[in-house]
C-alpha cells in the first residue's frame, strides 16, 4: 500500500499542477455556460414573425384560418387570404418565396370525388421551416373541427368553449419544478460522468504508454510490482477527476445559491444523489480505467492506442443513445435492462436515481453487480499489464493474451 500511495500521489500531484488542469476546470464550465446561455439568447431573439399566403375557394374558410392563426400568442402571423385562384397565382406566390417577400403558402383544392375535405399543399420558402409547418397544421385541424361543431348545430360560444386550451396547473402539489429540476441534474450527472470517465480513462492509458515507450517501467519494476504501478496510476488520476467535478458542483452550488445564474435556477442535488454519483464514479472509472490499463499495455503507440479506445467507448456511446429513454421512462424496461449491465450501470443507474428512485435492492444489486465485474476486470488487467508493459514492437493477438493470463 506505501508504493501503491506514492504512485498515486505523484500522478495526482504532477496533474494538479499542471496548467491544462487549471484551464479545462475554468474552460469547461465557461464553455458549457456559454453554450447554454448563447443558446436560450439566440432562440429568444429568433425572428417568431411569418407572412404567408392561403389561397383556397372557400374565403370563409381563408377568413377563419386567418383568424386562427394571427390568435397564435406564441407566434405572430400575417396572413393574406387569396380567394378565389387565377391563372397567375401560383407564380406570383413562387416568385415571392424566391424575393423571401413570403415564408410559404397553403394551396386549398376542392375535395375531390369520394372524398369529404379539400387538400392541402404546403410550399414553404425553407424545407427545414418545421415549426411552422407544424402551427399551420394545427390551425387548420381547429378551423375544420369548427366548422363540422357548427354544421352539427353546436352555437358558436359553445365551440369556443369545447377548443378552448387546456393548462394543467401543478402548482397545488409541487412536482413540475421538482421533475423539471430532477431532469436537468440526470442530464447534467450523466455528461458530467460521461465526459470525466471518458477523458481521465484516457489519461490512464496514455500515462502508462508514456511510461512503457520511454522505458521507465524497467526502472519503476526494480522497486514496485506492476499491479503497484496499475493502482497507484488509477487511483493517483481517478482522484484528479474527482477533484476537478468536485470544484464544478462546489462553484455550482455557489453560484446558484446567491442568484449568480439566472431566476429561476436551482440545483436540486439531494444527499443520497450526490452520495450515489460519487459511488458510481468511483466504481465507473476503476472499471473502464482498467481496461484502459490493459489496452496501454498491449500497445506501442499512441495510434495504436486510439484504435483500441474504440472498444472502450462503444458501452458508453450505448448508454448516450438510450439517455432520453431512460429519462423520460425511467422504470421502463430498457432502462431497467441496461442499468444492470455492469459496463452501462455507472451513467444508467445513477440517471434513473436522479429522474426517479428506483427500488433499493436494485440499486444495491446493480452496484453488487458493478463491484463484481470490477474485480473481475482488475484481476483481468492486472495480468496482462504485468506482462504487456514489457512487450515492445508488436500488437499481441487473442492467443497471446491467453497466454499472459495462464503466467504466475
Amino acid at each position: 500500500m506505501h508504493n501503491i500511495w506514492l504512485i498515486a500521489k505523484r500522478e495526482y500531484l504532477e496533474r494538479i499542477r499542471a496548467k491544462a488542469f487549471l484551464v479545462m476546470t475554468i474552460l469547461i464550465p465557461v464553455l458549457m455556460g456559454g453554450l447554454i446561455y448563447g443558446s436560450a439568447i439566440i432562440n429568444g431573439t429568433r425572428n417568431n414573425s411569418s407572412h404567408i399566403a392561403v389561397v383556397t375557394p372557400d374565403a370563409k374558410f381563408g377568413a377563419d384560418l386567418q383568424s386562427e392563426l394571427q390568435s397564435d400568442k406564441d407566434r405572430k402571423f400575417t396572413v393574406d387570404v387569396i380567394s378565389p385562384a387565377t391563372a397567375t397565382t401560383r407564380v406570383t406566390l413562387n416568385s415571392q418565396l424566391a424575393d423571401k417577400g413570403l415564408d410559404g403558402y397553403l394551396w386549398v383544392s376542392p375535395a375531390g370525388p369520394g372524398k369529404t375535405r379539400p387538400t392541402f399543399e404546403w410550399v414553404p420558402k425553407s424545407k427545414a421551416d418545421v415549426v411552422t409547418k407544424g402551427n399551420i397544421a394545427q390551425a387548420v385541424r381547429t378551423v375544420l373541427t369548427r366548422e363540422r361543431l357548427a354544421h352539427s348545430g353546436m352555437g358558436a360560444s359553445d365551440v369556443d368553449a369545447l377548443l378552448e386550451p387546456i393548462d394543467l396547473d401543478s402548482s397545488q402539489t409541487g412536482k413540475s419544478d421538482s421533475a423539471i429540476a430532477a431532469v436537468g441534474v440526470a442530464y447534467a450527472g450523466f455528461f458530467l460522468m460521461y465526459l470525466v470517465i471518458v477523458q481521465y480513462c484516457m489519461n490512464v492509458g496514455r500515462s502508462i504508454l508514456e511510461d512503457k515507450t520511454s522505458r521507465v517501467f524497467e526502472i519503476l519494476l526494480v522497486s514496485v510490482k506492476p499491479y503497484e504501478l496499475m493502482a497507484g496510476k488509477v487511483i493517483g488520476v481517478g482522484s484528479v477527476g474527482l477533484t476537478q467535478v468536485g470544484i464544478w458542483l462546489t462553484v455550482a452550488a455557489i453560484t446558484t445559491q446567491f442568484g449568480l445564474i439566472s431566476s429561476g435556477s436551482s440545483i436540486a442535488v439531494t444527499a443520497p444523489q450526490l452520495l450515489f454519483f460519487i459511488v458510481f464514479f468511483l466504481l465507473g472509472f476503476t472499471l473502464y480505467s482498467s481496461i484502459a490499463s490493459a489496452l496501454a499495455a498491449m500497445t506501442s503507440s499512441q495510434q495504436e492506442l486510439q484504435q483500441m479506445n474504440t472498444f472502450l467507448m462503444l458501452p458508453i456511446i450505448a448508454c448516450s443513445a438510450i439517455i432520453f429513454r431512460v429519462i423520460t421512462d425511467s422504470d421502463g424496461t430498457i432502462a431497467t435492462v441496461f442499468s444492470f449491465i455492469p459496463f452501462c450501470s455507472p451513467l444508467i443507474m445513477y440517471t434513473r436515481i436522479a429522474v426517479h428512485q428506483p427500488p433499493a435492492w436494485q440499486i444495491a444489486l446493480a452496484i453488487a453487480d458493478l463491484i463484481l465485474t470490477t474485480l473481475a476486470i482488475l484481476w483481468f488487467a492486472a495480468r496482462i499489464y504485468r506482462v504487456g508493459i514489457l512487450m515492445y514492437g508488436k500488437r499481441p493477438n487473442l492467443p497471446e493474451i491467453l497466454r499472459w493470463l495462464k503466467y504466475s
